[in-house]
Formats: structure tokens, sequence, C-alpha cells
């Protein structure tokens, strides 16, 4: 992440003393495979806001066969035992599409979890480290589960606040965990959380209708399912164009972004994904979900359960009654950006998920440095809700 803080410092080397106790080990068996996933259920059963990821969802992020990521990186999955108790997990991951886009040697680790035990974790990310040295990598971020368009970053503040679909929620210990271990933050995430009201917001509005008169040729439209390879390959072009200047930017290949695409498609309402075209031609976008994390926390990790649609029928009564979306992306080429067509796409954007039921968003997540998007959010009466961070290390 080449414009992160490039202080030197020590990150996760040998282990400091000896983990009385503990034992890691690489996840091999069937038996591991299934400690290492079934573990989060177990350290947060109890926790009343973290959402349940389905565990068939889960099962296909580690599978070589089944996610696309293994097809262009690798993955080394690590448990720790504190006797025969699993307390902890991590992966190590080696990512060569984002090296060669920013021109690093930069490894990751992600799918972190651990018990309050600063020595478990420091073992994990010990294992980590190893395992990237070993690929030649000088540097060690995340967590990343396995790249940062999947899930990532450190909820650091806004425990009490519940996650948006698709966005990270962890206990309050693994920030310390991380800086005890020896990484320090390499850089901040927001989540921001307004009214669906900037359709009435005199200033946005007046900038709307501007850039609708001024810009010729201009069409704003719905995704359309029924093309749904061909918008999928026109937003991933778009995604890219729009991103790949960012921090922790990793360029998805055609099979990842697709597969993305499958997954949201499921909870995706088309009216929410808006391309921008002119001439005929895609040059911005809104990727926008219904806030559905209440529906899976009600799910609790299964669809069916020896049978019996038991955890989707609590999901979809609960999804009826979201009124809540998480603008995931806005993008928009670099030659429209000054000319406000993102804040036209924002405009109808709200417009539309008013008129669709839809009260608040949450936007998320935005990099703490992009101080011209922060401003924006913030004099369109957005809030920071959440914050979350990137950990690194030198290896």
């Amino acid at each position: 992440m080449t414009d992160s803080k490039q202080t030197d410092h020590p990150g996760p080397t040998a282990p400091r003393r000896p983990h009385t106790g503990l034992a890691v080990q690489d996840v091999r068996s069937g038996a591991d495979r299934r400690a290492f996933l079934g573990l989060p259920y177990r350290l947060h059963r109890h926790s009343p806001l973290w959402v349940p990821p389905l565990r068939s969802d889960q099962q296909r992020l580690v599978n070589h066969r089944t996610n696309p990521f293994f097809d262009v990186g690798d993955a080394q999955l690590f448990l720790v035992r504190r006797g025969r108790e699993v307390v902890g997990r991590v992966a190590a991951v080696d990512n060569p599409a984002y090296n060669a886009h920013h021109g690093t040697r930069h490894g990751f680790f992600g799918l972190f979890e651990c018990a309050d035990d600063p020595d478990a974790a420091q073992a994990l990310l010990d294992a980590a480290a190893a395992w990237l040295r070993e690929r030649d990598h000088d540097r060690m971020i995340g967590p990343v589960n396995f790249t940062t368009n999947d899930e990532c970053g450190v909820l650091t503040d806004g425990f009490e606040q519940p996650p948006a679909v698709l966005m990270p929620y962890n206990p309050r210990h693994h920030p310390a965990l991380l800086t005890a271990s020896g990484l320090k933050p390499a850089m901040e995430l927001l989540a921001w959380e307004m009214p669906l009201a900037l359709h009435h917001h005199p200033r946005a509005v007046r900038l709307a209708d501007h850039v609708a008169r001024v810009v010729k040729n201009l069409r704003l439209r719905p995704i359309d399912f029924r093309d749904f390879a061909a918008e999928t390959a026109r937003l991933r072009t778009l995604y890219s164009a729009a991103w790949q200047d960012n921090w922790g930017f990793s360029p998805p290949s055609a099979a990842e972004f697709d597969a993305l695409a499958k997954l949201l498609r499921r909870v995706a309402r088309p009216e929410l994904l808006l391309i921008a075209e002119v001439d005929g031609n895609p040059v911005g976008f809104t990727l926008v979900l219904p806030d559905i994390a209440p529906a899976l926390r009600a799910a609790r990790g299964r669809l069916h359960t020896c049978g019996l649609p038991i955890g989707l029928v609590r999901y979809l009564h609960t999804a009826r009654h979201v009124t809540r979306v998480r603008v995931v992306a806005v993008g928009v080429r670099r030659e429209y950006r000054v000319r406000g067509l993102d804040t036209l796409l924002n405009v109808e954007l709200s417009r539309t998920a008013w008129q669709l039921g839809y009260r608040t968003a949450e936007l998320s997540w935005t990099l703490a440095h992009n101080h011209a998007a922060n401003r924006t959010l913030a004099a369109f009466g957005a809030q920071v809700s959440k914050r979350y961070a990137l950990y690194e290390g030198l290896l």
C-alpha cells in the first residue's frame, strides 16, 4: 500500500517468549478446516451485534475450487490452540495482483479471530509473518479477507453500532491484540451515517440539475439484470478505472469480480445500481445494497437446518422491514469527477432509495486521508459512525 505511513517499525518476527501451552498449526485436514470456520460462531455467540455470516459463504471463501482469488493468489490458514481448545485463527495471504499494481512486495493477513489472549495472537501473527517472509514479502498488512474488495479492517470505534452488510464487527480487544503483537495502524477507514434526504438538499439538487443540463448525451439508468454478464463487465471496467489510484486498491480479475457480482446479486435491487452513460459509454456507477445485516443476524448463519428452511424464514421476515442501505461505492471516471457527476448520481440514488422505502444510509468505507470526499460528506449532513483500521508491520 504505497502511500501508507512508511515508518520503519518492528512487525511480527520471532516469538517474544515461549508460548506456554500454545500450539500453532497449518490447517490441513477437514477437521482443521471445520475448526477454523467454526471459531467465530463460538467466540461471538453471545455478542448481540455480531452478524453471523452464512456458513456456506464462508466455506466457499476458503475453498480453492470455489474462490477465484486462488486462481491468481494463495493463502495459508493457521489455528492456534491453548491446550486442546482452539483460541484463534488467521490466514496469511499472498496477492500478486496487488503487488504488480503497486510495485511492492507486501503480504497480508486476514480472517483474524482470537480470544482475548495476547500470546495466542502473537503466535498466530508470527506464523503468518514467517509464511509471508518465505515468499519474499517485506511487509504484512491486514486484516484483509483476501483483498480490499472483500471485508477488511478492524473496528476501532463505534462498537455500540450494528455493522452494515459485508462490514466487519469484532470485539474491543482485537485492536489491542494487533498492537501488542508489534503492528501499527497503516490506514483508517471511515463509515458515515446519514438520512436519505440528499434529494431535498438545495445545494446538491442545484448542482445535480446543472450537471444534467451541461453534460451532453448523459443518461442515468439502473443495471439490467437480464444482461447480467455484460453489465458486470461494464461495472468491473468502471470500478477499476475509478479506484485504481486509491490506497490499497487491488485490481480484481474478471473471475473475482464475477463471483462478487453473483454474491451481491442475491440481495441487490437493480434500482439502486445506477450506471451513468455519456454517448452510450459508461462513465460512472453506484453500488448500493439494502442493509440486510439484521436479516443475516436473524438467520444465525444457516438458511436451512436439518432440511428445514428455518433460517430462511427468519431471514425473509426480517428483510421485509429493512429501511437502511449501505452505499458500498460511487465511482466516476477521472475526467468526469470535476464536473459533478458524482453528486448527480448521489442525488438520484437518494431519491430512488427514498421512493423504495429506505430512510437512512451507511456510506462505508472512505479512506481517512481522502479529505475532499470526507468534506463533501460532512457538508451534506453525514456523520462518522464507525472507524476501522488496517494494521501493518515490517517482515
